[in-house]
């Protein structure tokens, strides 16, 4: 597995430095910053290197330490994106008078960190290879994933115990505040990343055939590359409180037995009351039903005690996934 996850680094950031390469000599750029106290702002900032979290640290430690996802000239834009036009700068927060966009953003931020957990969670003789996560709505209660794993695991029940593991695990990467770097790609690049991963490939092909420009993003945390529907936000450190609430089996599918994992979680800069939470934690224990059914999948070379969780000893059972829910459900929760 290290050697696939250096292939895909490698590609990742042979693919940055050639786009980088794209812009030879500085080149300047006006943005016209918007937002509370910023209107009429005008920062001078440089095209193709300079990104909404550059022009952040422009005006004040609020605005780096508190920002997670930027509107450019109205679009959805991550922080680490490098601008490549004159334009108009949004910094959004959690606090935002409409946080509908960052609050989205999260939910996929917190899925995606767990996907990576999961690809360090087991040996080195085990895979596992994400499909997609699914674009929940944030007023479903909790926010969840799908997954397959090994045949052999198909009688397995997953231990509190090994939920908090993984919880433990998610932890250290959000202690570590690692960015998530974006990088928009050609198909043909983000299937050589994926070279390894024919579930990836197909997704690859699908979200490239859904979007007019036929590009799609890839984001690097850490030495994880993963593929996403749509912006994540700055940085891991932006995730705080959250736990594995359920792992429910849907039955068989395409890729064999099919569990969806369901969690609860509030970004840094919101508090959630005890009394709240534990509503909002039986609420997120309910299964979230979507339409369609996105998968990992697990295949195991060698038998299932070979699953190890790093630091931590044995992970017992087996691989599973964890996430988490969504912080404006407190107004139902506390109903």
């Amino acid at each position: 597995f290290f050697s696939v996850r250096s292939q895909r680094n490698a590609v990742f950031s042979r693919e940055q430095a050639r786009q980088r390469a794209l812009y030879p000599r500085i080149e300047k750029i006006e943005v016209s910053m918007q937002g509370p106290g910023l209107d009429g702002t005008l920062l001078i900032m440089n095209r193709g290197m300079s990104t909404p979290l550059s022009c952040a640290r422009h005006l004040t430690e609020h605005h780096v330490t508190n920002s997670a996802l930027a509107l450019v000239d109205g679009e959805p834009w991550p922080l680490h994106q490098p601008l490549t036009r004159s334009c108009s700068l949004t910094l959004l927060t959690f606090k935002s008078s409409d946080p509908t966009l960052v609050n989205q953003a999260y939910w996929r931020s917190c899925a995606t960190l767990l996907g990576q957990v999961l690809e360090t969670a087991f040996k080195d003789n085990f895979t596992v290879d994400l499909l997609s996560v699914p674009e929940v709505p944030v007023t479903s209660g909790a926010f969840c994933c799908d997954v397959v794993l090994d045949p052999q695991l198909d009688s397995w029940t997953p231990s509190e115990e090994t939920l908090r593991s993984l919880t433990r695990a998610a932890l250290q990467l959000i202690h570590k505040d690692l960015a998530w770097e974006p990088l928009e790609v050609t198909p043909s690049v983000a299937l050589e990343v994926f070279s390894h991963s024919r579930c990836k490939q197909e997704e690859v092909e699908e979200k490239a055939a859904q979007n007019p420009k036929g590009t799609v993003t890839l984001y690097r945390c850490g030495d994880h590359v993963l593929l996403s529907a749509g912006p994540l936000v700055a940085r891991t450190g932006l995730c705080s409180q959250y736990e594995v609430m359920a792992i429910h089996n849907l039955g068989q599918g395409p890729w064999g037995l099919h569990r969806r994992v369901q969690g609860l979680s509030l970004p840094l800069q919101l508090k959630g009351h005890h009394t709240v939470w534990r509503k909002l934690r039986q609420r997120a224990e309910k299964l979230v039903r979507t339409t369609k059914i996105s998968v990992f999948y697990l295949t195991n070379s060698s038998k299932s005690s070979d699953i190890k969780a790093e630091g931590r000893g044995q992970l017992r059972g087996g691989g599973l996934l964890v996430f988490w829910g969504q912080w404006s459900c407190l107004d139902a929760g506390s109903k």
